[in-house]
């Protein structure tokens, strides 16, 4: 992958300036670049990664469910992951190996709203065989970043 994208997933907010010197290019050569690379759908988005666990008020229930689907014919998986990753509560959706062929990250309200729409949106879809759904409890990781601090040992040492 080019640098200059390497350097941007790491650190969106990088300026011009530090990405020309971490990357021996110009400031023409890089905003040239990025240009490119934003007209070609290379960089879709520019995010920050946010640790949820420390929002106040944050109520959100994340939940990944695992589906497994009819292909349909001369589309394969498309069509179904079209129609699937178009509800507003999927986030992410991905086409996998092994038993199930989507894996979908849903995010609602409560226990209940993630429950709903499995019930009522996914599962009745002609295309879907069968879904499995797990509540994600804790993140220790996203994109790369430690979300958790590690403890200090609070025991106290065992002396003789």
């Amino acid at each position: 992958m080019d640098r200059i994208l390497e350097l941007l997933e790491d650190n969106a907010r990088i300026s011009i300036e530090d990405l020309g010197k971490l990357s021996g290019k110009s400031k023409k050569e890089i905003e040239k670049a990025i240009k490119k690379y934003e007209e070609e759908g290379v960089i879709v988005k520019y995010k920050a990664l946010i640790n949820k666990d420390k929002v106040k008020n944050n109520q959100q229930v994340v939940a990944l469910i695992e589906v497994e689907v009819n292909p349909q014919k001369d589309v394969g998986f498309d069509l179904v992951a079209q129609r699937i990753y178009s509800f507003p509560e999927v986030k992410n959706c991905f086409l996998l190996s092994g038993t199930y062929d989507l894996l979908i990250e849903v995010v609602g309200a409560d226990i209940n709203t993630v429950a709903n729409f499995v019930a009522e949106k996914l599962a009745p879809l002609s295309s879907v065989k069968r879904t499995a759904t797990h509540f994600m409890l804790k993140k220790y990781k996203e994109d790369g970043v430690v979300l958790v601090k590690k403890e200090k040992n609070k025991r106290l040492p065992i002396t003789y």
